[in-house]
């Protein structure tokens, strides 16, 4: 492993509303990184809250750069910052990189954020209320979000960032069923990243969502639009594992600590009229999968599958492998609300509850395996465990061979699987911050 670097500094960023651009330039002592985001045209470029925003981007968009030699000093370099700031990204390396950190064999608990004093200055940012931007990556999840929120703010538009290769059709089938407008950023990353290896670089996984949602933040404010509407439900605040008493979770930005730390701190930024939430915060995956089970229109565009998503247009996968974890997380969840043969013509033949290869990878949803959760955005093991008996238990699946095993292990091992209602796991659970001109009747009636 390579010594890591004293600091990693925070250079400069720009924006360039010619080009609808925004430049952030990071360096270490051996190398420098420059990312882009590309926003398009249109837009009010010239506005103060445009600005705020795209410094909080370039806050965030760091993460990427840090890795490659983790040092101990942030160094913030001229970049005045508020007190809230530090302490924000200083929680958001450490805890955003928690798996990174784990993978490496690195403890973060150190790791110091400097840099000069700024006084806190808010902009007064007074949009338009309900002219949601959504976030949307073609999964169940963006699409429940967006199916719910679109029948009251019928003026929402969608957010979807992708790389100067190409666009993922596995994102623009599902956004053109929805017929909304959509709202685009090419997202640069520096090349060198992707010689890691070959530069001597350290590697790993970063907090990705969290940039997205700061991406996200400039677009609203180029548009005039008072929320971003993400689609992170409840389990995502659950760790993946817990190793030296330290929680890491895979899925730690889009968990409910990342959320809430995040808002507050646009609020401080950007003032009280724009939010930052999770439309799915309380809601479990089963909750997520009842819904989409009754959203036909998309049951044929969506797709989880990761091997979609690969940087490489000519190594992307244009059906679902059948084989993975998402896959296979994906087809258990929707299992219990879908018949059988509508999830086999959806992953064409590659069902994953109909292969028996995938024995293995199931056991260790449910926690039954020797290894711990896979670090991937899947259910927690309370989840898969309840969507094995609700599935196994419809009449179309009393011959899933692999499923009835799943079952019979469950319930020997937690018989509590077999007994929890399927109304129970459909209940809101945990805090949420859906501000009440978003909020959903249920939550809105719990709330009093």
């Amino acid at each position: 492993m390579p010594a890591p670097d004293d600091r990693f500094r925070y250079d400069a960023y720009a924006v360039d509303p010619a080009a609808g651009v925004v430049r952030c330039r990071y360096s270490t002592r051996t190398h420098t990184f420059t990312e882009q985001f590309s926003f398009g045209s249109g837009g009010a470029w010239d506005a103060p809250e445009v600005s705020a925003a795209a410094r909080l981007l370039f806050l965030l968009a760091g993460v990427s750069y840090y890795k490659t030699s983790a040092a101990p000093v942030i160094d913030l370099g001229h970049h005045g910052t508020t007190l809230r700031e530090r302490d924000f990204l200083a929680d958001y390396y450490r805890a955003g990189l928690g798996e990174f950190a784990y993978r490496n064999g690195l403890d973060l608990d150190r790791l110091v954020v400097t840099g000069p004093d700024a006084g806190a200055d808010v902009v007064d940012y007074t949009p338009v209320p309900g002219r949601p931007l959504i976030p949307f990556g073609g999964g169940i999840d963006s699409i429940v979000t967006v199916d719910a929120v679109v029948r009251e703010h019928p003026d929402a538009s969608l957010f979807v960032v992708h790389p100067p290769a190409g666009r993922f059709a596995a994102i623009e089938d599902a956004a053109a069923t929805t017929s909304l407008p959509v709202r685009r950023v090419v997202r640069a990353l520096d090349p060198q990243v992707q010689r890691s290896a070959a530069l001597g670089f350290l590697n790993g996984h970063v907090p990705v969502t969290a940039i997205v949602t700061a991406a996200a933040l400039v677009a609203a404010t180029l548009d005039g639009r008072d929320a971003v509407v993400l689609s992170n439900e409840w389990s995502a605040s659950v760790p993946t594992l817990v190793s030296d008493q330290r929680s890491v979770n895979h899925q730690w930005s889009k968990g409910e600590a990342f959320e809430r730390r995040f808002g507050e701190l646009v609020s401080h930024v950007l003032g009280p009229q724009v939010a930052v939430f999770s439309y799915l915060r309380p809601r479990t995956e089963l909750w997520v999968a009842e819904r989409f089970a009754t959203l036909t229109a998309f049951h044929h565009t969506f797709r989880s599958c990761n091997r979609a998503f690969h940087q490489d247009p000519s190594q992307r996968l244009e059906r679902w492998c059948g084989v993975c974890d998402k896959c296979c997380f994906i087809d258990l969840v929707l299992a219990p609300y879908m018949e059988r043969a509508e999830l086999a013509a959806i992953f064409a033949g590659s069902e994953p509850l109909e292969n028996p290869a995938n024995e293995a990878r199931y056991h260790t949803l449910v926690g039954l395996g020797p290894d711990e959760r896979p670090f991937e955005c899947v259910g927690d093991v309370d989840e898969c465990r309840v969507a094995v008996v609700l599935a196994a238990d419809r009449p179309d699946r009393a011959q899933s061979a692999l499923l009835q095993k799943l079952r019979t292990a469950v319930v020997n091992v937690d018989p509590s699987a077999a007994t929890v209602s399927a109304s129970t796991m459909l209940e809101p659970r945990g805090p949420h911050r859906i501000p009440e001109r978003y909020a959903p009747p249920d939550l809105l009636v719990r709330a009093r």
